[in-house]
């Protein structure tokens, strides 16, 4: 095995090893003993099948059809008017049983829609031939090598994204990929779709003539279905983290509160997601100044204005800043709230908790993580396992008849990966919508705490700010929703009720790979509302101390609504509080998000700049919804 390559022996195939294989190009090898062990049962299923036993899908038809024992000759060859070269030369040039396995697979390549993406079909070919290096199929070690071919010469079948109804297992979709060993269908070959004739002769590869059992080996298993969930789970995973971003960003941007994030509450409910969740936000928190301000220091905004500002340095600001004074007659029964809080609102709500799209946000994304997980313990068990049917145990020590060594059984069946799978797809719009819940408290000013309306200033009335960028978090929100229904509640009997109960696995982790895409798009909307909102946040917080630390009381005064008259008895109380107001807020450090919630704000202001007017945010979206994609949003934080 070379640094570019992954040996595979049907027993150790990872997670992280099949998406290396159908993202990063890597190529496979094949464990020698195991191709061994593959060649013996080969040999083992010619003898039984020179000794006339009769072996489900060898000797006898598929599905329904397993009831009809091949003959020794073609019955058709003696039909009226029976034209023998029109019949197709491939079929006569060999036995019925070779013209069995041949034509499973070319009448079963009949799915439809657009070409599965190159990543899904890499993987699928490399689990397909993990999953034959087991040894219990029946195909032979030089087939099991030219399938291995087709993926380290960039011979990519062109496999129609539907049409497989998960059991008994992926039959279309795989004879689609099988169906280019046999010369025919399709491939892509250097991204060039050609036929599959010619794919391979560009990639100096021979044809394959199917022995026993060969088209059944190839075609039955649960490839398309453990390929997709692979991948989607993988971008998952990124996602969860970018989410987990998101949150954190908004939470620094919200000046929210971090005590429900503590160990010791997790400790009492430790579900392990909501436990991981939690301790990531702490960390994607830490070193924020913002999280747990006291309330009366955060100003609220106000409409920039002229005379807004008065010292020269101030003129470049791009709003207003101001609070409320609450008079000594209004905190009766409040004392020992203002004991601790100075008698100013501004834009934080003196209230002890956030709402629940920020306070609940390791319960509800730790839930994810949790259906995650539950789904990647089912995958790592399905990447080495064996699918086909039926089975070969060669060397069964208490064989008494054939059966007992060639066993038909139902690993095919993907209601396990189905399930699982089900339970993610549900998830994926929980966590778009509790991000779209945070966006959307971002621009509205009824629940931004202090924020200016749609995240803009707005001083001409004609700016609308990030307000249809919620509308779009809105429909995608919608549209996953809508698609989260599972599918394999949904049996429909095929192949003339022989097989009655079928998973409809396929389309449900189909539909789970689409999803993501959404998902990353409101998570990328959320991180470019976030970034406006903790700019604003930041820069009204650090105009408010820049102002208190030049010593004049009178300039903060004048930022503050509601003060007693001059000559009322409470005014200099009035004073005397702005003071301690403006000492607090000159004392404080710096006003700055977490140390990694800040190094992701730091690239998407690299990218993408403060929108201080409306102006064409197309370009903004693009780039968000890049910075998210590529992952380079994580690795920068």
């Amino acid at each position: 095995m070379t640094a570019q390559s992954i040996l595979l022996d049907g027993n150790s195939l990872t997670r992280d090893q099949l998406v290396a294989i159908a993202r990063h190009g890597l190529k496979v090898e094949l464990e020698a003993s195991q191709l061994t062990k593959v060649q013996r049962t080969a040999d083992f299923l010619a003898q039984q099948v020179q000794r006339g036993e009769p072996i489900y899908g060898v000797t006898t038809g598929f599905g329904s059809n397993a009831d009809k024992l091949l003959g020794a000759h073609r019955a058709r060859d003696e039909l009226p008017g029976a034209d023998l070269q029109k019949l197709g030369q491939e079929r006569h040039d060999g036995t019925l049983l070779e013209e069995l396995q041949y034509n499973l697979v070319v009448t079963h390549a009949v799915c439809v829609g657009k070409p599965l993406a190159r990543e899904v079909v890499r993987a699928m070919l490399a689990i397909r031939v993990n999953t034959l290096m087991r040894g219990h199929s029946g195909i032979r070690a030089s087939t099991l090598q030219s399938l291995a071919e087709l993926l380290n010469h960039d011979v990519i079948p062109v496999i129609p994204e539907k049409g497989s109804v998960g059991a008994s297992g992926d039959l279309a979709p795989l004879s689609h990929l099988a169906i280019v060993l046999l010369g025919e269908g399709e491939a892509f070959h250097q991204g060039e779709r050609m036929p599959g004739a010619e794919a391979l002769k560009r990639a100096g590869l021979e044809k394959v003539r199917l022995s026993f059992k060969e088209g059944l080996a190839l075609n039955n298993g649960t490839a398309q279905m453990l390929a997709t969930a692979t991948l989607a789970l993988d971008a998952l995973e990124s996602l969860l983290a970018t989410a987990d971003l998101a949150a954190a960003m908004t939470l620094d941007a919200f000046a929210g509160r971090g005590s429900a994030f503590k160990p010791e509450v997790h400790a009492l409910r430790p579900h392990p997601g909501q436990v991981e969740t939690a301790a990531n936000l702490r960390a994607l928190l830490e070193g924020s100044t913002l999280v747990d301000i006291p309330y009366h220091l955060v100003p609220r905004f106000k409409t920039w204005l002229a005379e807004s500002w008065n010292e020269p340095a101030d003129q470049q600001h791009r709003f207003d800043i101001g609070w409320d004074y609450v008079p000594p007659s209004q905190r009766h029964g409040k004392e020992n709230f203002y004991r601790r809080f100075m008698p100013f609102k501004g834009g934080k709500k003196h209230q002890p908790q956030d709402a629940y799209c920020l306070r609940c946000i390791p319960q509800v994304h730790g839930a994810v993580r949790d259906a995650l997980a539950q789904a990647q313990r089912v995958i790592d068990i399905e990447l080495n396992a064996v699918t086909d049917n039926p089975l070969i145990f060669p060397d069964a020590a208490d064989a008494k008849v054939i059966e007992d060594q060639v066993i038909s059984a139902g690993h095919f069946h993907g209601m396990p990966l189905a399930l699982a799978m089900s339970y993610v797809k549900a998830a994926i719009p929980v966590l778009a919508s509790i991000s779209e819940r945070r966006l959307n408290k971002l621009v509205d000013p009824a629940t931004s705490d202090g924020l200016p309306a749609f995240l803009i200033g707005n001083e001409d009335a004609t700016d609308s700010g990030f307000m249809i960028v919620q509308y779009t978090a809105a429909a995608l929100v919608n549209d996953l929703a809508t698609r989260a229904h599972p599918a394999c509640v949904y049996s429909i009997p095929t192949s003339a009720n022989a097989e009655d109960h079928v998973s409809m696995g396929t389309n449900e982790i189909r539909h789970v790979l689409e999803m993501t895409e959404d998902l990353a798009h409101v998570l990328a909307l959320e991180l470019y509302t976030a970034a406006q909102a903790l700019e604003y946040r930041q820069d009204m917080l650090n105009a408010a101390r820049t102002l208190a630390a030049r010593g004049d009381a009178a300039a903060l005064a004048a930022k503050i609504a509601g003060v007693p008259k001059p000559d009322h008895a409470s005014y200099a109380q009035f004073l005397d509080e702005v003071k301690q107001l403006m000492a607090a807020l000159a004392q404080s450090e710096e006003f700055h998000a977490g140390r990694t919630v800040r190094k992701a704000f730091a690239l998407i202001r690299e990218r993408i700049g403060f929108m201080q007017r409306d102006r064409a945010m197309d370009g903004d979206v693009r780039r968000i919804c890049e910075l998210v994609a590529s992952g380079d949003l994580l690795k920068a934080s």
